[in-house]
């Protein structure tokens, strides 16, 4: 439409989001959800993950059925190539150490199946604009683990902490900065008491979320 100034305003880009689910029936939900969009269109449909290659690669955003098994997808990640679209991987549940796995081996979007369909859309919508997703239930204690300045930390904690971050175990911790195991161990209940976060995938997951563009949604 041209405008006061004669300029013509330009549509909207079209998104495609194609699926790879292994119940047909939630394939035609989505379907039927996408079809009140107007940024935002279905794609093609597989239940075979290997066949998601070949069917399913033209598209914007790709949603991978965490069904399919963590192996199996982490392997499918790593054959796909970089030409594949943002993958959005979604299921039942999906616990922290899965969703680590999933964002490190290339996934751009974590989404439970339980949720709210205006929590899928928004998901779609951010993941096909370049950023990353994830809700905030996979982030346990999400809350308390903003309440402190990273900075109050001592800096051997640091030090610990950016190589949980990196997926070190506490072994490789140790040899790195030339310590025992067993103040690796006393290092990191320090980290966990004042970050309010549980657990070593917590730490990496959150170190994650600092360092990427994220939309969260609870």
């Amino acid at each position: 439409m041209n405008g006061l100034n004669g300029s013509t305003e330009a549509a909207p880009e079209v998104k495609t989001v194609s699926i790879c689910e292994t119940q047909p029936v939630t394939a035609e939900g989505l379907r039927t959800l996408l079809a009140g969009c107007t940024d935002l269109k279905f794609g093609e449909s597989t239940d075979s993950l290997h066949q998601a290659i070949e069917d399913c690669m033209p598209c914007d955003v790709l949603l991978l059925d965490k069904a399919f098994g963590i192996q199996s997808i982490l392997e499918w990640l790593g054959e796909s190539g970089e030409k594949r679209p943002a993958i959005v991987i979604w299921g039942i549940s999906v616990t922290e150490a899965e969703a680590l796995r999933f964002l490190q081996a290339g996934a751009h979007g974590i989404l439970r199946k339980t949720a709210a369909l205006a929590s899928v859309i928004a998901c779609l919508r951010s993941v096909a604009a370049g950023r990353s997703w994830m809700e905030d239930c996979v982030f346990r204690d999400q809350s308390r683990s903003d309440r402190y300045p990273r900075s109050e930390l001592t800096t051997r904690e640091q030090q610990v902490l950016e190589l949980v971050e990196r997926g070190c175990k506490n072994k490789e911790i140790a040899q790195e900065l030339g310590i025992r195991p067993g103040t690796v161990k006393i290092h990191l209940k320090h980290i966990f008491e004042k970050t309010g976060v549980r657990g070593r995938y917590g730490l990496a997951l959150s170190g994650w979320r600092d360092r990427t563009p994220v939309s969260l949604t609870a």
